[in-house]
């Protein structure tokens, strides 16, 4: 019988051979795996993980609440491992519809690591209670914090004051609104639903067919 360490030589050979290198997000059984099985639904990332939530209100809700533009929020929420980094980087795209605005408004952003696991200096990373990620729009477009509630099965999304939207995918500063945080548009609970609910946030072929193969 091969020695161990001749068993690991081949293993390393078949690996270099097969081009198949281990996700050590995958491999980890540690917070931020622990957390990305919450956001994913069960499942780590493998290579990218995409969760999607929504709401649509219903004209009881928006009649109790006259001063809430949003009508129809949807936030895909994905993560990845990044080359050379040693945990999970989030992002997100949001969809917005408003009660007195026409036509569909979309952003979308970064938000780094989720608030369960350590930067790569070892310092935990500083996100307020009941967050669990925080997202930013680039060139100081505002955001969202997001927060996993309802047993994983919804989330609560809150601007950071406001956060930059644009109409029909058009990325013309000309055609940038912003979504501010009003009395009652400062927080919004999503439901946890199917992916091709989120579909439309997605312009990329190849992000829109392995959210279609998940």
């Amino acid at each position: 019988m091969p020695s161990m360490h001749a068993m690991m030589l081949i293993a390393a050979v078949l690996a270099a051979a097969t081009g198949f290198v281990g996700n050590p997000a995958v491999a980890d059984d540690g917070p931020d795996v622990a957390f990305a099985k919450r956001m994913f639904a069960g499942s780590a990332p493998q290579p990218k993980g995409f969760a999607c939530f929504v709401r649509r209100y219903d004209a009881a809700h928006m009649a109790q609440h006259p001063k809430q533009k949003v009508t129809v929020m949807k936030l895909l929420i994905t993560a990845e491992m990044v080359p050379d980094d040693k945990v999970l980087e989030y992002s997100f795209r949001l969809g917005v519809n408003f009660r007195d605005r026409p036509g569909d408004f979309d952003s979308s952003g970064d938000c780094g690591h989720a608030a369960v696991t350590k930067v790569p200096d070892n310092a935990e990373t500083v996100i307020p209670a009941g967050v669990d990620i925080s997202c930013g729009v680039d060139c100081d477009g505002g955001g969202v914090t997001v927060g996993l509630a309802n047993n994983d099965a919804s989330l609560i999304v809150k601007p950071i004051d406001r956060i930059r939207i644009w109409k029909g995918k058009n990325p013309d500063e000309s055609a940038a609104t912003a979504l501010n945080a009003g009395a009652d548009d400062k927080v919004f609970r999503l439901d946890r639903t199917k992916l091709d609910e989120c579909t439309p946030l997605v312009a990329d072929r190849k992000e829109l067919a392995a959210m279609r193969h998940k």
